[in-house]
Order: C-alpha cells, then sequence, then structure tokens
C-alpha cells in the first residue's frame, strides 16, 4: 500500500504540473514576461517557503548545516534547470499544452530519470533483477508513449492551416517551439540532478527531526531560488526591452486584480507538483528516481486532456486522434510498469 500511496502522490503532482497553465489562459493585456515573473514569484519563492517552514524542523539550522559545496550545486542546477524553465514556457506559448509538455518533458524524464542511476552506479545493478528491469523498461516505454504524441503533434501540424492553429494558440510557431522544446526539455532535467546533489540536506531534515513526506523541502527551495534567479533576470530584460514594465500597474482595459490572482494561482498550482513528488518519492525505496519519470508522464497526460478539453485538436483527422489516445495509453502503461518495478525490489 505505501508504494501505492506514493505513486497517487507523484499522480496527484503530474495533475498540478499539467494543469498549471491554465489559470494563465484567464490573464488579459499582459506581456508575457510580466505573468510569468509574476507566477513565478508564487512558485518558486513565497509557496516554497511558506511550505518548507511549515513542514521543516529547524529549518534554518538544517541549511546552515549544510556544507558549502551541496548549497553551491544544488543552486548551481536550480540555475540550470531555471534556463529550461523559462523556455518550457515559451514552448508552451508556441505549440500549446499537448505538443509542448510532450516534447520538452519527454527529454526532461529521459535525462532526469536515468542520469542520475547512470552517475551513482545503481544502473549496473538494476539490469541484474527484474525490479530494475521492469523500472527500467518503464522509463522506455513511457519515452515510447512521449513519442507518440509528439508523433501526434507532427500530423496535427500538417493537417491544420495556419488560421486553424492559432484559433486554439495564439502565438502558434512550429520552428520556434521545436527548438525551444529542445532546449528547456534538456535543461529542465536540471532540477532531478538538484534533488541529487541535495541528498545530504534531505538527511539533515529526517536527522532534525522532520517527517519524511516533506524531507525534500529544503533542496527544494535551494532549487527554485536558482530558477527564480534565472528566470527574474530574463523577464526583467525582456519588461525592458518591449517597454511592459507598466503592465504591473496598469489598470486601464486591464483586470490588474484578476490577472494578480491568476497568475498567483498558477504558481501556486505549479509548486504542488513538486511538494506531492517529494512526498510520493519517500515512499518509492531505492528505486524513487523513477518518480521523476511517472512525474513527466502523467504531466503530458494530464496536459493532453486539456489540450483535448481546450479543443487544441479541433479540426484533425481520425489518424491524428487515435495517434494522440495511443500516446496517452502508452503513458498510462509506463506508470503501472514503473510502479510494479519499484514494488518488486
Amino acid at each position: 500500500m505505501s508504494y501505492l500511496t506514493g505513486i497517487l502522490l507523484v499522480l496527484t503532482g503530474g495533475l498540478a504540473s499539467g494543469s498549471f497553465y491554465m489559470p494563465f489562459n484567464k490573464v488579459k493585456n499582459w506581456a508575457w514576461e510580466t505573468y510569468w515573473l509574476t507566477g513565478g514569484l508564487f512558485s518558486w519563492i513565497i509557496v516554497p517557503w511558506i511550505v518548507t517552514l511549515l513542514t521543516v524542523n529547524s529549518l534554518f539550522e538544517v541549511l546552515s548545516n549544510a556544507s558549502g559545496t551541496t548549497i553551491f550545486y544544488t543552486v548551481l542546477f536550480g540555475i540550470l534547470w531555471g534556463i529550461g524553465g523559462l523556455t518550457f514556457g515559451l514552448a508552451l506559448r508556441y505549440l500549446g499544452m499537448s505538443l509542448g509538455m510532450a516534447l520538452a518533458l519527454g527529454l526532461t524524464a529521459a535525462f532526469g530519470t536515468l542520469i542520475p542511476p547512470v552517475y551513482t552506479g545503481e544502473i549496473s545493478k538494476m539490469i541484474l533483477n527484474i525490479s530494475g528491469q521492469l523500472t527500467i523498461g518503464g522509463v522506455v516505454l513511457s519515452l515510447v508513449g512521449i513519442g507518440i504524441v509528439g508523433r501526434a503533434g507532427v500530423l496535427k501540424d500538417r493537417e491544420l492551416p495556419e488560421d486553424k492553429k492559432q484559433e486554439s494558440i495564439k502565438d502558434f510557431n512550429l520552428n520556434k517551439g521545436l527548438l525551444v522544446a529542445i532546449f528547456a526539455g534538456i535543461l529542465s532535467a536540471c532540477f532531478a540532478f538538484g534533488i541529487a546533489a541535495g541528498e545530504p540536506l534531505t538527511r539533515l531534515a529526517v536527522k532534525a527531526g522532520t517527517n519524511t513526506l516533506h524531507q525534500n523541502n529544503p533542496t527544494f527551495v535551494l532549487i527554485l531560488i536558482g530558477g527564480f534567479a534565472t528566470n527574474a533576470f530574463w523577464c526583467i530584460r525582456m519588461a525592458v526591452k518591449n517597454k511592459t514594465y507598466g503592465d504591473y500597474v496598469r489598470s486601464k482595459k486591464t483586470p490588474i486584480v484578476s490577472n494578480y490572482l491568476f497568475s498567483a494561482l498558477a504558481g501556486t498550482i505549479w509548486f504542488m507538483q513538486f511538494m506531492f513528488y517529494g512526498m510520493g518519492e519517500s515512499y518509492m525505496g531505492k528505486y524513487g528516481f523513477a518518480c521523476w519519470s511517472m512525474l513527466m508522464t502523467s504531466t503530458i497526460i494530464f496536459s493532453n486532456i486539456w489540450g483535448l478539453i481546450l479543443k487544441e485538436w479541433k479540426g484533425t483527422g481520425r489518424k491524428t486522434h487515435i495517434t494522440i489516445i495511443s500516446g496517452l495509453i502508452v503513458l498510462i502503461l509506463s506508470i503501472f510498469i514503473i510502479g510494479i518495478g519499484s514494488y518488486l525490489q
């Protein structure tokens, strides 16, 4: 039951991750850099620190007892992840929820899941037992499912004229979207590396009496500080370049209060993915790294469901619909296989 609980918690994180962008669609008359930074203030700073202060015993003592090397690399991976997260937002802007999530998160899942066990040497032990083989097989199957979903996006691009694409995705641009999605996918995997680098913080938190459900929170706040620094620098630069810095106080024809509320909601929902992810990972034993693939996979599933609801696939043919549904089925199957592998170990 503990493994089932862990899987359900990670899937809840995937639901949050796949849904966070929805409130941004309600923001009116704000430039992208305005609502992205506003939401980011909540997702990277305000909400994580509130949650961590409430759930981690002696937080500042835990942070002060960590080595400088641990803090440096955790924040550094956060900065690199922040660059990926920044371009991830652009991928959604140019490709929409369905295709943008599939391409960016596919690479994130591959690098973020497999590189840590390769680095630690755990991968050599995994391939010698059935639980490890199932876990690796589930990760590989999730990549196959992601590829199928990406194929559906390519079919969609071929079928629809430009005006139809932009009915549901205002700034649709396949070439720009593909470039930023690939870049975002590779660098976004650095969040998983940051979690691995912050493992000493996890041990210190547990030693201080923190519930293991929340043991990853001190690592999260450091990673997110790095991510916030990267995104804040870029968004401020864009605001100066585009002269959109007045968005924050402009009220004429702009629902300023609701814009702040929807941006804050998006940021809060975004952080919930890692809160639930960290809780779920604590149940999954030494194969907890596979939770990263489960999080990315479930994010793609839920984001594509939203894409269908938002009619991003409207006007496409039967073949495209069959392809996207097939991809989602494969992704769901991969989650079950990873869960079985983690359970058997």
